[in-house]
């Protein structure tokens, strides 16, 4: 398959549609909505001496200021943390995706950019940050301060965002003028002292300076570029090292993503041969958990060894970082291994990681028996994954689809509609839907279309729960156009798909991971069936522990404890059956009980765990 790129980097608009992906989306765009300006801008106006609060300006006991220290936001967003200002960047980053189709949201960015252009005439036209430019000195002379260019790199991200996604011209010219600041104060230091500064957390410093360098062509960028080339990580990297077991697993990733960047910027050879080794020692040397996430506690497990680090597993942040990753690879070479990844991830991750009803992120996806999801609140403690939670929702359409000269890639089966205004020689729409009736789908709801089928007895629905997933593509054309469609086939896949077009059979080879279509399109009706259906996945060392899935789902114990099963371990339909697999007009996935055992357990998908304790890995004794 030739080099792909996005759908939105062809001039692609895509839409979700109504189902569970936008459920999720909507939540979190609720959430966005809820922050208000003067919050996110406090701590970038304090640095640029536009705000102070003295409580009351009275010589005697007043009433409380209405915008006293009770409204303010809290955790890491504290006036008096080293990260403050962070989230900033964060929601920048995710209203240029929903601003899209939100036009307050969309306004009040653009009112927020210029108030942080604002802020940086008030700093004397560089600095733009929420931090002071002394956090950058103190680390420089070896002083404790905590992450000041993470935080930096955000807002950075966010303007950029808002250039890139939005058409500020503004926000890029603030990111530019910023980075000048970069430029002359890491001129100033020697080799061995940026060495020592990149050792302390950059973020994604490099992603920006990559940015920039295409943005605006400015040599600036490029110097930066190759300042920030962190060679005592990448060189013994490259040279085959284990230098990721027990680092800080977000460290790293972030400096692998500006390698990307700076691969596709460049076309230095050298960056994408980071990406590849990092890649091959972060996931396919050391392993995943049955979710496709990585690392505890932050940092990254020895390879092949889990089973005593299932305590505090895949922070939300790594998620979706190593997620993006995934997309520059697929992007670059079309292997469908890393779009089975994305997909793993967003089941079992970002939708995991996202209380289904407040949409308030889990830093953690704990594993270990007796696990709870410790959720976030929404202003009183602002975690990176806050932030992280609030870009990963709102591009969540960005990998449904792709694009080449010789045709498109339906990648993720999400409920979208994409279209393109001149594409192979005019107007596309492809839109992307589920069969509920059919087929199963994670998160899915009561509606109207589902409420008619248990009515209308003209409609036949499968007699139990279908173990398969059935997907609908449909290709609009505004004229006949020659080029493929190319489905790809999920590596959880149980069996053969079956694929139509217009009610009519059509072949169903899979080759490398896709079935391949190519023909003339005008309006054509594809349906997809893939064959789903239980699996196991051991832990790498201690194989007699194994996790359940049905499909990509990982499914969750509802158990305090540790419980022997018995049973093939290799076959879960040896001591799992389907139960409460209706509810009303849908059917339910991933919802079993365990049979014939000494102690009776339910499952359900981890994706919609709330508050209740859970366990994920199971000893099975064959019996």
């Amino acid at each position: 398959m030739t080099r792909l790129r996005t759908v939105r980097a062809s001039g692609g608009q895509t839409t979700l549609s109504d189902g569970p992906t936008r459920d999720r989306w909507t939540l979190n765009a609720r959430y966005l909505r809820s922050l208000d300006a003067d919050n996110l801008l406090r701590p970038y106006r304090a640095e640029a001496g536009l705000w102070s609060h003295s409580g009351s300006w009275g010589t005697t006991v007043g009433t409380v200021a209405p915008d006293g220290p009770q409204t303010w936001h809290w955790g890491w967003e504290s006036i008096t943390s080293d990260l403050r200002g962070h989230i900033l960047g964060h929601w920048l980053s995710a209203a240029a995706r929903v601003g899209q189709y939100d036009g307050e949201v969309a306004a009040r960015a653009a009112v927020i950019v210029g108030e942080l252009a604002a802020c940086q005439r008030a700093n004397g036209g560089q600095w733009a940050g929420s931090i002071p430019p002394a956090y950058l000195d103190r680390l420089a002379e070896g002083g404790e301060v905590w992450a000041p260019q993470y935080v930096v790199h955000k807002t950075f991200l966010g303007l950029l965002d808002q250039y890139r996604i939005a058409g500020n011209q503004q926000a890029l010219d603030v990111a530019s003028a910023f980075a000048g600041w970069f430029h002359e104060w890491s001129g100033k230091l020697s080799r061995d002292q940026l060495d020592d500064v990149l050792d302390r957390e950059t973020g994604g410093m490099l992603e920006v300076w990559a940015d920039l360098l295409e943005f605006t062509g400015d040599q600036v960028a490029g110097d930066l570029i190759d300042r920030y080339d962190r060679r005592r990580f990448f060189d013994p990297l490259l040279a085959g090292d284990d230098v990721l077991t027990n680092k800080h697993a977000n460290t790293q990733i972030a400096e692998i993503l500006g390698a990307a960047r700076a691969w596709e910027v460049t076309g230095e050879r050298r960056w994408r041969e980071v990406v590849e080794a990092f890649w091959d020692s972060a996931v396919e040397t050391r392993g995943t958990y049955c979710t496709g996430g990585s690392s505890c506690g932050e940092v990254w497990q020895p390879p092949g060894e889990q089973s005593a680090r299932l305590h505090a597993v895949q922070e939300h942040c790594l998620v979706y970082n190593l997620m993006r990753l995934a997309d520059f690879l697929f992007r670059w070479t079309g292997d469908d291994r890393y779009a089975d990844y994305w997909e793993r991830n967003l089941v079992n991750g970002i939708w995991a990681q996202q209380h289904p009803d407040t949409g308030m992120p889990a830093y953690f996806l704990p594993l270990a028996a007796g696990s709870r999801k410790q959720w976030g609140r929404p202003t009183e403690d602002f975690w990176c994954c806050h932030g992280t939670l609030l870009q990963a929702q709102a591009g969540v359409d960005e990998t449904a689809l792709y694009v080449d000269d010789a045709g498109i890639s339906i990648c993720q089966y999400l409920e979208t509609t994409t279209s393109w205004a001149d594409l192979f020689g005019g107007r596309v729409e492809v839109a992307i839907t589920t069969d509920a009736e059919q087929g199963v789908v994670l998160g899915q709801r009561q509606t109207f279309q589902g409420a008619a089928g248990i009515q209308e007895l003209s409609r036949r629905l499968p007699r139990r729960r279908p173990d398969q997933r059935v997907y609908v593509v449909e290709v609009r054309c505004e004229q006949p156009s020659a080029f493929e469609v190319r489905l790809r086939i999920p590596r959880w896949a149980a069996g053969p798909p079956v694929v139509e077009v217009d009610g009519q059979a059509a072949p169903a080879e899979v080759h490398d991971g896709w079935i391949v279509m190519s023909r003339e399109w005008s309006g054509h009706r594809i349906r997809l069936t893939v064959p789903s259906g239980l699996s196991t996945v051991p832990l790498p060392d201690r194989p007699e522990l194994v996790a359940m899935l049905d499909g990509p789902v990982v499914l969750a114990g509802l158990t305090e404890q540790e419980t022997m099963l018995s049973g093939d371990p290799t076959e879960p339909t040896s001591f799992l059956t389907p139960d409460q697999d209706r509810h009303h007009s849908w059917w339910r996935t991933g919802t079993y009980r365990t049979f014939g055992q000494t102690t009776g357990l339910r499952f359900v998908p981890l994706a919609e765990i709330r508050d209740e304790p859970y366990t994920v890995y199971f000893p099975v004794r064959p019996g």
